[in-house]
């Protein structure tokens, strides 16, 4: 039994002790290229998360990490089967919903640990501003690592490539398909294609990307120099940092100039 995770514990024990943060992780249901699970970024954000409430959990923060949303926005991978959607709008209603109980159980701090870059949750987090005595912090711990942590992978990559498919590796080796004879990754080399506009590659006007014309097989950057270590490497910088921050939220008065 994991006291710092809800679906382990029990109402006597909630009742007894109260939490201070909630943590929420939002995942996606969608293929990775060839060689990864479809609910790798639920599996990644589950990790973090529950790995970092485990070490805050060690050093007296009162935090529990919520079932993970295993479903988000899905809407430019329709053209692959079983990308299963939820809608922006969707989404955030979802969350209204469950921002609301927490406010109801009188819990009025709560980190997103969102492993799915479809997930535009910057707009949630300005409409629900004001709106609910729940503060809420969005970590997309992906975004949060520095030059260091990436020096580690030879190549930037997007989705389905070298970085996650290291995570996956760490966490769950047996979910990578490999080719029995070669034991290759069964993945492509996630080569994506370019737009007809220059000012698209170049990055100052953007679209939403349809991944049937960018990818062939929704990955997105090489994964074939993957491995475990490299995996683990990055989850211990990701738990750590995510970890300091919860103990230190857990610790927080809520006062008229909270979170500054």
């Amino acid at each position: 039994m994991r006291p710092w995770v809800l679906a382990d514990v029990n109402y006597g024990q909630v009742k007894h002790r109260p939490f201070e943060v909630a943590v929420l992780p939002l995942g996606a249901t969608e293929p990775h290229n060839l060689h990864l699970p479809y609910g790798t970024d639920t599996l990644e954000g589950e990790a973090i998360a529950e790995r970092a409430c485990a070490a805050a959990h060690q050093q007296g923060a009162r935090v529990v990490m919520l079932p993970a949303i295993p479903y988000g926005t899905e809407t430019n991978l329709q053209k692959f089967p079983l990308a299963m959607n939820l809608l922006p709008s969707t989404l955030t209603l979802v969350l209204r919903d469950l921002i609301q109980s927490l406010a109801n159980s009188g819990i009025r701090k709560l980190v997103l640990v969102n492993s799915h870059g479809g997930n535009d949750l910057k707009p949630m987090l300005r409409e629900f501003y004001g709106s609910t005595p729940v503060h809420i912090f969005l970590c997309e711990w992906y975004r949060a690592l520095t030059a260091d942590q990436r020096a580690i992978f030879s190549a930037a990559d997007d989705h389905a490539g070298e970085m996650e498919t290291s995570v996956i590796l760490a966490l769950a080796p047996d979910l990578v398909a490999h080719n029995p004879e070669t034991g290759r990754l069964t993945a492509d080399d996630g080569q994506v294609a370019r737009s007809r506009f220059a000012a698209v590659n170049d990055g100052w006007v953007t679209i939403t990307r349809p991944w049937h014309l960018l990818t062939t097989n929704s990955g997105s950057g090489n994964p074939h120099q993957a491995t475990a270590d490299k995996g683990r490497q990055l989850l211990q910088v990701a738990v750590q940092r995510l970890a300091a921050f919860l103990v230190e939220l857990a610790a927080a008065t809520i006062d008229e100039t909270f979170p500054y």
